[in-house]
């Protein structure tokens, strides 16, 4: 595949170290140029032209896809050339910044549909592809490791992208509950958060597909785990895998199971003065992960 020229333009200001990206990338002269592209096994000599433009010309004739190549990715050539940027032999000087480096470098190829991955042993540079929407609310897509791909036969894929003002309140269905649901709506209120309980939205014929839905299209997840019901933890479990922030909240620490047992959770009694103190402990984490999320 082809990359577009405005970011071919941008990788030859990167590979000279210039304007923006100078002290974040490192400065290359004339010899530290052909130097760079010999480490890529290519053999281009700079004639002494202008630096930037030299590159750009380059990269230009790179910019296609060769024969036999992956045609998900630029040329094998382009694409060597993009992880050498980050290689870590290329940041022993202090006057470049290899951290600051890979964050530039994926918030220009996101356009693309590519990021950097780091390996954890080599701490290599890799180019990858993301091959679908990145939905995970609890870490950062720039920080993550390995990003995979999934396709679940259960559930239809939503056509709504994330809604980073969406929280969802999953908890058992049980009217005693309401209360319990009215407190957290009201938190969520004082924090010019959107709330919406997962068992009273009716769009798809079956309920689990709402669900599914509400939690997909969700920044935030508020899980009762009182009463060890099942739904509850069936529910837990689909935000868990789609990497959702959660932030649980249960009546007896007696009902966290074993396995959700390692994940902190805040304790509250369902009367109007527990309620009370609920409010208050979910509008400060709420306000907290909302500020995390915006960053």
């Amino acid at each position: 595949m082809k990359i577009n020229p405005s970011v071919i333009s941008q990788l030859a200001l990167m590979i000279c170290g210039d304007e923006q990206y100078t002290d974040i990338f490192p400065y290359r002269s004339s010899s530290y140029l052909t130097e760079f592209f010999r480490s890529v096994d290519l053999n281009y000599i700079h004639d002494g032209s202008t630096r930037k433009w030299w590159v750009q010309g380059i990269l230009d004739k790179l910019n296609t896809t060769s024969t036999g190549s992956d045609e998900r990715f630029p040329s094998p050539e382009l694409k060597k050339i993009i992880e050498q940027l980050l290689h870590q032999a290329e940041y022993i000087s202090k006057s470049s910044n290899r951290d600051k480096a890979i964050e530039m470098m994926n918030d220009l190829l996101k356009s693309e549909g590519f990021f950097i991955y780091i390996d954890p042993q080599s701490k290599n540079a890799q180019l990858r592809k993301h091959l679908g929407e990145f939905v995970s609310t609890s870490v950062d897509e720039k920080k993550v490791d390995r990003v995979i791909t999934f396709s679940p036969t259960v559930f239809k894929i939503p056509e709504e992208s994330v809604n980073s003002n969406l929280v969802v309140v999953i908890m058992p269905f049980l009217n005693e509950f309401d209360p319990v649901y009215t407190t957290i709506h009201e938190a969520c209120r004082e924090n010019g958060l959107e709330c919406q309980r997962a068992d009273k939205v009716w769009e798809n014929s079956e309920i689990i597909q709402d669900i599914f839905q509400l939690i997909y299209t969700s920044s935030i997840v508020v899980a009762d785990l009182s009463g060890e019901k099942p739904n509850v933890f069936y529910e837990l479990g689909i935000a868990h895998t789609l990497g959702k922030h959660v932030i649980p909240i249960v009546q007896n620490t007696g009902d966290l199971a074993f396995d959700v047992k390692h994940h902190r959770a805040q304790v509250y009694s369902n009367t109007p003065e527990g309620r009370a103190v609920l409010n208050k402990a979910l509008q400060s984490r709420l306000k907290t992960v909302a500020e995390t999320l915006k960053k």
